[in-house]
């Protein structure tokens, strides 16, 4: 299976940019994420020169991505955490006469 990657116009605070992504769904929603946050940013600081909202929109963004993985890691450890009682669990029950 190949996969082409296509090219696509989005719009981020009001100018038009050309992406390629492997899913054309997928980078339509980044771009409104992004556009989101830089329009929430500058909605909150509208006198901020434009490199101003998009290095705190970059920064808010970031601090999301960080969140997640940390709540990624967290439920990791947390299910492997399970998967060795209940192994530990079933091997008692293994064991016993």
């Amino acid at each position: 299976m190949t996969t082409d990657k296509k090219s696509i116009k989005v719009r981020i605070f009001g100018s038009e940019y050309p992406l390629r992504g492997e899913s054309e769904e997928f980078t339509r929603r980044v771009a409104v994420y992004v556009d989101e946050m830089i329009n929430t940013i500058h909605g909150k600081i509208p006198e901020q020169p434009t490199l101003t909202v998009a290095v705190l929109s970059a920064l808010n963004i970031t601090e999301d991505l960080f969140k997640e993985r940390d709540r990624a890691r967290s439920l990791t450890t947390s299910v492997e955490h399970e998967i060795d009682l209940m192994s530990n669990h079933l091997d008692a029950i293994l064991r016993e006469p």
